[in-house]
């Protein structure tokens, strides 16, 4: 009896080393067939605008360029639209490929539907400086905002509290246009009420800036700032008061850090140049928190990148020879 009792136990200690084997994983175990440790790549997609303005091209570059900085954490697929449709269809593709996450530059109206189809399938989405109507959507932008306050402060610093300022806003823009319209507006009625405020839609272009500029001159004989929201817009601004010869304006804004733009500064000596600095390469970040929402990593609803302002003091410092903007 008591040799089977010990037979019977040299085996038990014999079994369970061997079961504990099969059931225990080893660092191998989460290698493939070469060796290298098998880890899920996450499924980004980005969508921009088409490029009709060297901003919009430069976010389609930095976004692209950051993609492939994280290649071997992400696959990515990177698609520009011309409208509001052909970007729904292009989230629809998205969809269809297995995006996880979608960095979107929803630059039309319009978008709040298909955005939120994506979000209720599960999708994370990073909206880059466009502020839409969707619950659940993350947003990374500059200060829209605080760049028309800063505008304001910077034009009754250079030119006092009266005259009038001609504001050139951007309707087709949204929520771009407003927040620094508004910013600008209530600025100025606050520390400078007696400005009078010329307001006049133009478009995100150096053409139109130009046009609707030249037109503007024509209708007033006395301009002494112009709040212009964007750089690009701005170049024109510039063409058009060179043109008509004109000496009373002594203020031009502008907005997103074109390096064209910045160059120009220093040739105006009666003139103040401004841009309230909206790096394009802010897309960047945009990319980053929707690799750390798939990573499972707590992010804050909105980032918000402070405005700085660039005028012929500063310029140098933020130029930059590889900028594609």
């Amino acid at each position: 009896m008591k040799k089977a009792v010990s037979v019977m136990l040299l085996l038990v200690l014999m079994i369970v080393p061997l079961l504990s084997a099969c059931n225990s994983k080893s660092a191998s175990d989460d290698k493939d067939d070469k060796g290298t440790k098998d880890t899920k790549k996450h499924k980004i997609g980005i969508l921009a605008p088409a490029v009709t303005h060297g901003w919009v091209a430069a976010v389609a570059y930095n976004a692209e360029a950051r993609a492939k900085e994280l290649s071997d954490k992400i696959e990515y697929k990177i698609q520009t639209s011309n409208n509001a449709e052909e970007m729904t269809s292009q989230l629809d593709d998205l969809k269809t490929w297995g995006a996880e996450a979608i960095v979107a530059f929803p630059q039309w109206e319009g978008m709040e539907v298909p955005i939120q189809q994506a979000l209720d399938a599960g999708i994370k989405i990073v909206n880059f400086d466009i502020k839409i109507d969707v619950d659940g959507v993350y947003r990374v932008a500059g200060d829209n905002k605080d760049m028309g306050i800063q505008g304001a402060k910077y034009i009754v610093d250079k030119v006092g509290k009266e005259g009038n300022v001609a504001v050139l806003e951007v309707p087709s823009s949204g929520s771009v246009s407003e927040l620094r319209k508004e910013g600008f507006v209530k600025t100025l009625s606050e520390i400078a009420p007696d400005m009078k405020i010329l307001t006049y839609a133009t478009k995100f272009t150096r053409e139109d800036g130009l046009k609707d500029f030249a037109d503007i001159l024509t209708k007033n004989a006395k301009i002494d700032a112009v709040y212009s929201m964007d750089d690009e817009t701005s170049v024109g601004v510039l063409q058009a008061i060179k043109e008509a010869g004109r000496k009373d304006i002594k203020v031009v804004t502008g907005g997103g850090g074109m390096q064209e733009y910045f160059k120009m500064m220093p040739e105006n000596k009666n003139l103040w140049i401004e841009s309230a600095l909206y790096s394009p390469a802010m897309v960047k970040d945009a990319v980053d928190v929707a690799l750390k929402l798939l990573n499972g990593e707590e992010v804050s609803k909105e980032t918000i990148i402070p405005t700085t302002i660039v005028d012929k003091d500063n310029y140098k410092d933020f130029l930059d020879e590889n900028s594609p903007y």
